[in-house]
């Protein structure tokens, strides 16, 4: 049976997703069953253990497919890029109506009703997804309504799609300074890779979630004198964004945030661990 890359297609010994039978060993196969995410933010491990490190994080409102539920965790494959892994149970919602709108800033909070001066419920990253379902002002500013009654600042959230087509390299100007997070896919913490995915996934592009994916999977391969604004440069295990062709944007861990930096700078500067760049790469509009 062939050996695929367990990231991206799920399968154990006991139970594999029903689109692999005859492609791999397993007792039994699933379609599996819709759901979806229903926190802030939760981390996807490679297996059902709070002490192993995140793969990647899934954010509110995202839809995933669920194969297997057992001891407070769920098995479940993600449909925005196909990742698989492990969520504990509690992160999945039922029964609530489909998202209608983005938040489409780094961070936001989430208000027990239209009034800043509350207590905030909790605070949502760029690429959640929320029901909106009505509209509120208050002291001058305007809110959008959440089926539960809860608010956000109106201009924090567009409708679905509204960015379809924009300039992926301004969304992810919007996450400088958020602090590195290895496995972080969100605006209080992310990782080279998740930055390059989020932005694109802001603007209606598909991109995969690791580095190693971008590096064989997104666009088409360049030359460095071919390099233009949203070009790809990669290392070893680690990928920047160029904002023009001599500065590249990057989550990385040396100053573990989101930093703008000179690329024949940080060339010199990370060369020393992971060698010379390995390709670059333009996205596909």
């Amino acid at each position: 049976m062939t050996m695929l890359d367990r990231r991206l297609h799920a399968y154990r010994p006991d139970l594999a997703e029903a689109g692999l039978e005859g492609k791999v060993e397993a007792s039994r196969f699933v379609e599996g069953a819709p759901a979806r995410i229903g926190v802030p933010v939760v981390g996807l491990r490679p297996e059902p253990d709070l002490a192993r490190g995140i793969d990647t994080e899934l954010l509110l409102g995202e839809d995933v497919t669920v194969f297997d539920r057992a001891d407070g965790w769920c098995w479940v494959k993600a449909a925005s890029d196909g990742y698989v892994g492990y969520i504990k149970a509690e992160a999945l919602s039922e029964g609530k109506p489909a998202p209608t709108h983005i938040v489409s800033v780094p961070r936001t909070f989430v208000y027990p009703e239209p009034e800043l001066r509350k207590p905030h419920r909790s605070i949502l990253s760029m690429g959640s997804r929320v029901h909106v379902a009505g509209e509120a002002e208050a002291r001058g500013n305007h809110y959008v309504v959440l089926e539960d009654g809860t608010a956000i600042f109106s201009k924090h959230v567009q409708p679905i799609g509204a960015l379809d087509g924009a300039d992926y390299v301004e969304i992810a100007t919007r996450f400088l300074e958020t602090p590195y997070l290895w496995g972080g896919r969100s605006g209080l913490g992310i990782d080279c890779s998740g930055l390059v995915q989020l932005a694109m996934q802001m603007t209606g592009r598909n991109a995969p979630r690791d580095t190693d994916m971008q590096a064989t999977g997104l666009g088409e391969p360049i030359n460095r004198s071919e390099i233009r604004r949203g070009d790809l440069v990669f290392w070893k295990g680690h990928v920047a964004v160029f904002e023009n062709p001599e500065t590249i944007l990057h989550a990385n861990g040396h100053s573990m945030t989101v930093a703008r930096e000179n690329f024949e700078a940080a060339v010199k500067r990370i060369g020393w661990l992971y060698e010379q760049p390995t390709g670059y790469r333009r996205p596909i509009s």
